[in-house]
């Protein structure tokens, strides 16, 4: 049966890409959510000054309200293969831009914890890195999409799914490195720190231009948040995994409560650590701001 010939009056919801219709109210929600968030990153943007940071953030988020506009749509239509393949590509590739905002704040705690040292990379090399793998994946899962939105028979448009698959389980791999480099660094720089303040004891100190940032508690905060954010986008991108490799026809592929907190909750989450606990503001107030992003830009590179 072809779903572009069906109607709610004269097919089954069975028929249908999904065999359900999505919540208005629900749906409703991650817009107004998203919308909100994409306006704040906006008026960040230029009082930060964090250019690839917010450039990622607000791609991701319009992404997000494209594809939940898409959704509500679908509500009244669901035999509708361009709404849902909206919805389909616009909440796949926004949470690539979400890990992106999070692979370019890495190098710079390493660099306001002077952790050179102890960093298996080079600061500037984790974002170019990672961003990389980054830009992979959105490949893959752009080139998955555009397939299948030209795909004139099921078999081609199988193939095309398979590309998106690839390309997020690609994405779900660089973050699992990207979380194993970071707890590594984390456990070497807590060792250190010890090591420090045994010297300190001894009659040794040791003090530099980060150290006030470090010990405010808005600092402390910011670290829990972008590890929840870090996690909870890890948790979605795994689902959609699980999700698309079970076909558009399985039992989780068409479970609305699953993508509503497993899709749209795990990333409201990531972006709501984003943008409520922004790095620009853990990195000082905005007067002392400026003089903070000169030393990241200018800290050094390599181990010292």
């Amino acid at each position: 049966m072809d779903p572009a010939l069906c109607s709610l009056e004269t097919c089954s919801i069975e028929d249908a890409y999904i065999t359900y219709q999505p919540t208005i109210a629900g749906n409703s929600v991650y817009i107004a959510l998203f919308g909100i968030l994409l306006v704040i990153q906006a008026v960040q943007t230029p009082l930060y000054r964090m250019w690839w940071f917010s450039g990622s953030m607000l791609i991701g988020l319009l992404l997000e309200v494209m594809g939940y506009a898409a959704r509500i749509v679908f509500h009244d239509d669901p035999f509708n293969f361009d709404f849902f393949l909206m919805n389909l590509i616009c909440l796949s590739l926004a949470p690539v831009f979400f890990c992106a905002a999070l692979y370019f704040l890495l190098g710079r705690i390493i660099i306001v914890y002077r952790g050179e040292d102890i960093s298996r990379l080079r600061p500037r090399n984790y974002a170019i890195f990672f961003v990389s793998c980054d830009g992979l994946a959105l490949v893959l899962q752009s080139a998955g999409g555009a397939i299948t939105s030209v795909a004139d028979d099921n078999s081609t448009r199988t193939i095309g799914v398979n590309i998106m698959i690839a390309g997020l389980a690609f994405q779900v791999a660089a973050l699992t490195l990207f979380i194993t480099l970071t707890s590594e660094f984390a456990f070497r720089l807590r060792r250190r720190s010890r090591r420090q303040q045994s010297s300190i004891a001894d009659g040794e100190s040791r003090q530099d231009d980060f150290a006030l940032i470090r010990e405010k508690r808005g600092w402390k905060v910011f670290l829990l948040s972008l590890c929840l954010a870090t996690l909870t986008v890890y948790t979605r991108s795994i689902f959609r995994v699980v999700e698309l490799n079970g076909g558009f026809d399985s039992e989780l592929a068409n479970d609305e409560i699953a993508f509503m907190v497993l899709e749209g909750g795990m990333i409201s989450i990531t972006c709501l650590c984003l943008t409520v606990m922004h790095p620009g503001s853990a990195l000082g107030q905005r007067s002392h701001k400026e003089k903070v992003v000169q030393l990241l830009e200018t800290a050094p590179m390599s181990p010292t």
